[in-house]
């Protein structure tokens, strides 16, 4: 498939826009009302990647880990995490997700691939095929990123 030659900084800005819009949709489908989008993606962190320390999971959310401090306290008050000390640095907990946390996270998960496979559903095979050929670029862009907010 041949596509128009386009510019860096218009992709950028096109790109940019789309992400931002399937963003807000996806969003859109959320279940629970209870956490915010920061506590869901900890929540999402851990249930992806298992039980961590606190600042690992500071890193992985690319947030200071004085903030990863308050939404994990936050999370514990919710009954969504519990926090256990480290087995081997008693300076250090083990954040690990809670059978409510990992409610929360199973809902809001097949509440937005439900809706997002309903929409690939309406995507010919050629574009299917080409959103799955970006996809490693997007996690590249994604996965390279080192800012920290």
């Amino acid at each position: 498939m041949a596509f128009p030659e386009i510019s860096d900084v218009t992709l950028s800005g096109e790109l940019s826009l789309a992400i931002v819009r399937l963003a807000r949709r996806l969003r859109g489908r959320r279940v629970s009302k209870v956490v915010s989008l920061t506590q869901l993606s900890a929540l999402s962190t851990l249930h992806h990647e298992g039980p961590m320390t606190p600042g690992a999971l500071a890193t992985a959310e690319r947030v200071q880990p004085p903030s990863m401090t308050r939404v994990i306290a936050s999370l514990s008050d919710l009954g969504m995490v519990s926090r256990e000390p480290h087995p081997t640095d008693g300076r250090q907990a083990i954040v690990t997700l809670a059978d409510k946390g990992s409610d929360v996270i199973t809902a809001e998960l097949d509440a937005r691939e439900e809706w997002l496979s309903a929409r690939l559903a309406e995507l010919s095979p050629q574009e299917r095929e080409t959103l799955a050929a970006a996809l490693p670029i997007m996690q590249k862009i994604t996965n390279g990123a080192n800012d920290i907010h």
